[in-house]
């Protein structure tokens, strides 16, 4: 999806016409470059910044504490913000279709800042779906910040809002199973609770959720907006308004990211829409592969596509883990290697069980984030590892290595 995007609101620079997405994702948070001389987005590196005028200085924190502006003129502390973290901040934005976004060390760390800025205001309550990323679904369910979460499917969003509910929590499509949720009616049924929508596994490359009526986008940017296993990171995009409290969060609590995380970040954007699109085609064709194979017993993948699958086995799944030798056996995603795990045993293990179950992470479910391999070799090393998990129980399931019928959902 190759959307236009107008971005004629952002970062003071006049376009003459809309840019499409995949030229946001090269240019975004690089305008002012040859105004600079530069061809290279730079790295600030500095903690702290020099000045002389302490009574301007004073304003400047002032004005962030009542707003959570970020300050104007040069920088004042790593903590209030860092102009090369403040780039991805403005390219994130401009992909997501918003006006601003917040970066923060993981994602967990910009989740829990989303949890903080509501129960700063009295706004405890939240109302969330599952399945959930399973860390987000135990920071929600243990209550760690002071939250209390009310689990409903989709349907019954509108009736458990509360006068003290103050988020709204999806994930579309939703770790690991990779169910989808219409964003649109979800929104229409928050009424003016905020909608949090996880967008990590879509990216802004097949989805953005604002444009369906969410407030606030949240990623865990080590994943797909990253790309390379290398960096850890987490950003909520969203309004202005609420981008100020989630600063204030950030300075206070100092869930801050590193400057050179931020350089990779907006380096692993300008590549994000050609990797993407590059990894579903692989994910499509191992997808209909696996539908028609006899070893699998249920395959999971998304309408929009993308670059995640998620399948069930009829053997062992943990033959299937331990007999992949292309595919790295690791938890995380979105890298330009292919990946896969046990949700049950990892990804998920911190969830209660029949919590688990109940939201259809079977003990039986793998799933795997596609990369950039060639695949006839993924293909190849997918097929042994599943007639490794039926070996051992007896099963004369035939291996198949030939392209198959187009996915159950």
């Amino acid at each position: 999806m190759d959307t236009p995007l107008d971005t004629q609101a952002y970062d003071g620079v006049r376009h003459t016409a809309p840019r499409a997405l995949a030229t946001e994702a090269v240019h975004a948070g690089r305008d002012d470059l040859a105004r600079q001389g530069l061809h290279a987005p730079p790295i600030d590196l500095s903690t702290t910044y020099p000045s002389y005028d302490s009574r301007g200085e004073a304003a400047r924190i002032d004005a962030f504490a009542t707003t959570g502006a970020e300050p104007d003129g040069p920088p004042v502390y790593g903590r209030l913000g860092n102009p090369t973290v403040a780039r991805f901040e403005t390219a994130l934005a401009r992909l997501e279709g918003t006006e601003a976004s917040v970066a923060f060390a993981s994602g967990m760390a910009a989740l829990s800042a989303v949890l903080l800025v509501r129960a700063s205001m009295g706004l405890r309550h939240v109302v969330a779906v599952r399945p959930l990323y399973g860390c987000s679904d135990h920071l929600l369910t243990a209550g760690l910040l002071g939250s209390e979460v009310t689990w409903t499917d989709p349907a019954g969003i509108a009736e458990a809002l509360r006068p003290d509910t103050g988020l709204v929590m999806v994930e579309s499509p939703a770790n690991p199973t990779l169910a989808e949720l219409d964003l649109r009616a979800v929104a229409h049924a928050c009424g003016s609770v905020p909608l949090l929508a996880d967008n990590t596994f879509a990216t802004p490359v097949l989805q953005r959720p604002a444009e369906h009526g969410a407030r606030l986008v949240l990623h865990s940017a080590t994943k797909y907006l990253g790309g390379h296993g290398d960096v850890m990171a987490g950003v909520v995009a969203c309004d202005e308004e609420f981008a100020g409290r989630l600063r204030q969060v950030r300075f206070a609590t100092g869930g801050v990211l590193h400057p050179l995380a931020g350089y990779l970040l907006l380096r692993g954007l300008s590549t994000l829409p050609v990797r993407v699109r590059a990894a579903s085609a692989n994910a499509a064709e191992l997808v209909r592969r696996l539908a028609a194979d006899p070893r699998v017993a249920r395959v999971h993948y998304p309408r929009i596509g993308g670059a995640m699958i998620a399948f069930e086995v009829h053997g062992d799944p943990h033959e299937v883990i331990a007999g992949v030798r292309l595919i790295t056996p690791a938890v995380s995603l979105g890298s330009v290697d292919t990946l896969i795990q046990h949700p049950a045993s990892i990804s998920h293990r911190i969830v209660d069980a029949d919590d688990r179950r109940g939201a259809g992470v079977s003990d039986r479910l793998l799933r795997m984030s596609v990369g950039l391999e060639d695949v006839e070799d993924l293909w190849s090393d997918l097929d042994g590892a599943l007639q490794r998990s039926v070996s051992g129980a007896g099963n004369c399931a035939t291996s198949h290595n030939q392209p198959a019928a187009a996915a159950r959902p």
